[in-house]
């Protein structure tokens, strides 16, 4: 049976990227692109499955396995950085011919938006940041927990219920399906080698210049949960401090998962926050 989670491979450098691509653009439109977290045995339909559909209902929207998650090529001595990541995702886009987005980042995704942002600014349109890593800040148990899992059904049952603020979203069901997610081969052993301890420096590793964030001259959409666990929502209001262009949206009654626990509201969000910039163009 093929997985939902498995979708085209583009050549992106020296590898393949497993991204999803569906939808398609209006006359003058440039597509999404959704860029995932860093949690155990992610992918990009893990974390976009309930927002897809809806965002390519009205525009093209692309998703991929950045490398090292999902179903991306992990090349054997494959590093992981920063400038790996923002170089996959360019690769990805000039593989496509796709000149611009509209950027989506996820918490590592955040990071890896706002450094893609900051680095090839006339590559995105619009940005937002969502539960978002990409400033200093020290690091919480949760995310130290997230980034520090060792494989078993009852670490994934408590990463669960650090990541979503309803306990009815953690069933046995989902933590099962992460789990055996997190233990597909090659998996555990690339996300090992990614955040080792002391896990403080990757945090750092992932921050942008305070000066670069303030100089962003994008339209920048900030969302958080008010009960996230893993990031803090201080980052938020400092990204929405920062950003000269920028507007928060706060969810209360949410976790880390905003895409997934609010994913109607967060698709109807993030959907006229492109809109809108579609009319003005």
């Amino acid at each position: 049976m093929s997985s939902p989670e498995i979708a085209r491979r583009v050549r992106t450098g020296a590898f393949e990227t497993n991204c999803h691509d569906i939808g398609s653009a209006q006359s003058g439109q440039p597509p999404v692109l959704l860029v995932h977290g860093s949690g155990p045995g992610v992918s990009a339909w893990a974390n976009w499955r309930l927002v897809m559909p809806e965002l390519a209902k009205s525009r093209r929207v692309l998703a991929p396995d950045m490398v090292g998650f999902g179903f991306t090529d992990r090349p054997a001595g494959q590093a992981y950085s920063m400038d790996v990541w923002v170089q996959q995702a360019l690769d990805l886009l000039d593989a496509l011919g796709v000149p611009q987005v509209d950027l989506v980042g996820n918490s590592f995704g955040g990071a890896l938006s706002l450094a893609l942002a900051i680095r090839a600014p006339q590559r995105v349109r619009r940005l937002v940041l969502m539960g978002s890593v990409g400033v200093p800040f020290a690091i919480t148990p949760g995310l130290d927990a997230v980034w520090g899992y060792e494989p078993s059904l009852a670490a994934m049952k408590g990463l669960l219920d650090l990541f979503a603020y309803s306990r009815a979203l953690v069933t046995d069901e989902l933590a099962e399906l992460r789990y055996q997610a997190s233990i597909r081969p090659g998996f555990q052993e690339s996300f090992a080698a990614m955040f080792p301890a002391p896990r403080q420096r990757w945090v750092d590793a992932m921050a942008s210049a305070e000066a670069d964030i303030r100089a962003l001259p994008h339209e920048t959409l900030v969302i958080h949960g008010r009960e996230d666990r893993v990031i803090p929502l201080q980052n938020s209001l400092t990204l929405a401090d920062w950003i000269p262009n920028s507007q928060l949206h706060v969810f209360g009654h949410c976790g880390h998962w905003t895409q997934i626990e609010h994913a109607g509201r967060f698709a109807r969000l993030v959907g006229d926050f492109f809109a809108e910039a579609d009319a003005q163009s």
